[in-house]
């Protein structure tokens, strides 16, 4: 494969950029803290424009009517999700935690909250909450899981009990406990039952069995992915899996447009460099880290592995 350009990356990282500051002059709110960053930086919502925080924001105020003329299980989740939309984690987590005083048998609600313990990196909390919802979830059945933000279909994709399992895996896969995240990912191979979920699936499986040194289980892995799936939103992990399969130039990952360039960078980024890593350039995979890290979409998956890796390579 040949090497990523220089200049891919750094025109990623100027596209997000020019959003960023395109964006700051529509908004003028007051910046809160979220989260602190595995290395200690602090983070903040991203600054909108006023069409997509006003679009945010109706979202919400419909959830909290829902949930003040009816504060049952469902409308609590919803209250949670559109308040973690507009990055406000701090505050979905208050309303999980209380929902789960509720409804203590609420694996949903486990599930929701553990997703945002880790978008704060809170990787301990996180893996209790996906453990107990784990526990709690029934295993025999898929059960459908609405999209808050739709896809180009509008058809939703996943299920609660992938997302258990994706998640808990993820949780363990950042905390470097890569052992236990490939038992989880393995499992949730059972709940991948559409091209979308089983190429993210498949991705941080293969990543999982890298880091452990697995290389023919990782390879083996790959075969089982072919080059005509159908995607409708994961398309990213499906160019990951391309790459690492050989079938993909990397330079193809980093073609984006203005409106996902940081989320590609973080997504996209984080695979490139990961390759570079698995060949022992940890000069190059470690260029790649810092250049993600430097960009402004701080909750992408991606951008939490590039920390954790960070943390590990320095």
């Amino acid at each position: 494969m040949k090497p990523i350009s220089t200049l891919a990356l750094c025109t990623l990282l100027l596209i997000s950029a020019c959003q960023q500051n395109s964006n700051q002059k529509e908004q003028s709110e007051e910046p809160v803290i979220q989260a602190i960053s595995l290395t200690g930086k602090s983070l903040y919502a991203p600054i909108r424009t006023e069409e997509q925080n006003k679009r945010l924001t109706d979202n919400l105020k419909e959830a909290e009517a829902a949930f003040e003329q009816e504060p049952n299980e469902l409308n609590t989740i919803w209250l949670g999700r559109r308040h973690a939309y507009l990055t406000n984690y701090k505050k979905a987590i208050e309303i999980y935690t209380e929902g789960i005083r509720q409804f203590p048998e609420s694996y949903r609600l486990y599930r929701h909250r553990g997703h945002r313990y880790v978008s704060t990196r809170q990787f301990d909390e996180a893996i209790v909450d996906f453990k107990k919802a784990y526990e709690l979830m029934p295993k025999d059945k898929s059960e459908i899981e609405q999209d808050g933000i739709p896809n180009r279909l509008n058809r939703p994709l996943s299920n609660t009990q992938f997302n258990v399992l994706y998640h808990y895996g993820l949780a363990h896969y950042l905390k470097g406990e890569f052992e236990k995240a490939e038992e989880i990912y393995k499992e949730c191979l059972l709940f991948s039952g559409n091209p979308d979920l089983l190429v993210a699936t498949t991705d941080w499986l293969y990543m999982t069995l890298r880091k452990q040194g697995k290389v023919a289980a990782a390879e083996d892995l790959l075969t089982t992915i072919s080059d005509d799936l159908e995607i409708i939103e994961n398309d990213s992990y499906y160019k990951r899996i391309k790459m690492y399969q050989g079938a993909l130039p990397m330079e193809e990952l980093f073609k984006t447009d203005a409106v996902d360039a940081a989320l590609s960078l973080a997504t996209q980024g984080y695979g490139v460099a990961n390759w570079y890593l698995y060949n022992g350039d940890t000069l190059k995979a470690k260029e790649i880290y810092e250049q993600i890290l430097s960009a402004e979409g701080w909750s992408p998956f991606g951008y939490i592995a590039a920390e954790a890796d960070m943390l590990g390579i320095n």
